[in-house]
């Protein structure tokens, strides 16, 4: 699980990003590609500290 969690965050954060670098869709007024970075600003921490808490759930 703690694999597929980090190659989500690997493929959100790098490979997908030449691909989502367009102006035109915009989101919330802004645009896709810089939506697309705010939102991985939101969800890598939480993926991490999930890893982290199966981490520490599994040494006890």
């Amino acid at each position: 699980m703690r694999i597929l969690l980090l190659v989500i965050m690997l493929v959100g954060n790098l490979v997908a990003v030449p691909f989502v670098n367009t102006i035109h869709p915009t989101v919330l007024g802004m645009p896709f590609f810089l939506f697309w970075v705010l939102i991985w600003m939101i969800i890598t921490p939480l993926l991490t500290w999930w890893i982290y808490a199966m981490d520490k759930a599994e040494k006890r």
